[in-house]
């Protein structure tokens, strides 16, 4: 490691191109691997570093930052969500924190209605049976799905991917509500009405769940709350650990629910067990923002972060307490 140059950390193998704008300007060191770091060997890694590139996998909490030591200027989470870092913990060090938000709407906005078309069509349960080698024939009765035109929508989180999500409905002929915190400007809200929460669940014939996981939103959708949803509703989450998985399996299971599609699991890359044994279950390893061009942009903004911050100013999106 040169001495002259800030050290840096990259807790995970970037996107293609990424890498080397870093290494152009810094002494870099990175993981490579697809995998995490086991916390042993991160808490060792990160000791003495200027900055680090982190992702969701990685817990930045006090004992994180008491091994990185007093040096570190920064935490540039590879990520929009920042629930595996302590920013109470950063703001009291003096280490700034960024993420990536903007650049992965659209990306995961595809996949949530991807999985949502899945779901609702059963082709999971489909091409299970044909790569079974199982007889089958088309028959009038034959894996029935749920038709979306006309099905009301329902948008829980109206971020910039839930109004993505919101937006796309238009060409499916849905109309939509949502739930926020608050309510949305009408220029703001593609055209979805606000509803407050068991409003939003009642109504929602389909429920796509994109808002940030929280202390507040943790189980918010919880056995009770995934009773609300009208008999054979569909629910599609995007966000791990708002969701009950636990709950969302036994609706399943019952019959409450027509069908269920998950692509972020709160114990990843632990898949409940309840969940895989349901046949209408989609099940997906966290491809929402899985593209070359979003990959690329997300590490690219990570990386103007870093180069921001290890050059003297600050972070270009920065996430505060």
């Amino acid at each position: 490691m040169s001495p002259q140059l800030p050290p840096v950390l990259v807790t995970r193998r970037l996107a293609p191109g990424v890498i080397e704008r870093l290494t152009a300007h810094h002494a870099v060191t990175q993981h490579d691997s697809d995998l995490p770091m086991p916390r042993a060997e991160l808490l060792a890694a990160v000791r003495g570093r200027s900055a680090v590139v982190t992702t969701l996998d990685d817990t930045v909490d006090g004992e994180f930052l008491d091994a990185a030591g007093p040096g570190l200027g920064l935490v540039a989470n590879h990520a929009v969500g920042h629930h595996n870092v302590d920013l109470a913990a950063c703001a009291e060090r003096g280490v700034a924190v960024s993420n990536t938000p903007g650049v992965l709407t659209a990306a995961t906005a595809d996949m949530a209605w991807a999985l949502l078309l899945a779901a609702t069509r059963r082709l999971g349960e489909g091409e299970r049976w044909l790569r079974s080698g199982r007889p089958w024939a088309w028959a009038p009765n034959f894996l029935l799905g749920m038709e979306l035109a006309g099905t009301r929508l329902g948008v829980l989180g109206m971020g910039r991917i839930g109004r993505a999500v919101a937006r796309r409905a238009r060409g499916f002929d849905m109309p939509v509500g949502y739930h926020n915190r608050r309510e949305l400007p009408a220029e703001q809200a593609e055209g979805a009405e606000w509803l407050p929460l068991e409003e939003l669940l009642a109504s929602s014939e389909v429920l796509v769940v994109t808002c940030p996981l929280s202390d507040a939103t943790r189980h918010l959708l919880d056995a009770r709350r995934l009773a609300l949803l009208p008999p054979g509703a569909v629910v599609v989450s995007m966000t791990a650990g708002v969701v009950d998985e636990e709950a969302l399996a036994a609706a399943l299971e019952s019959g409450a629910l027509f069908a269920a599609a998950v692509d972020n699991f709160e114990r990843e890359p632990e898949v409940p067990s309840a969940l895989l044994a349901q046949e209408r279950a989609v099940l997906a390893p966290h491809l929402g923002s899985a593209t070359v061009r979003t990959r690329q942009a997300m590490g690219g903004l990570a990386v103007d972060n870093v180069l921001a911050v290890l050059a003297g100013g600050d972070p270009v999106t920065p996430v505060g307490v």
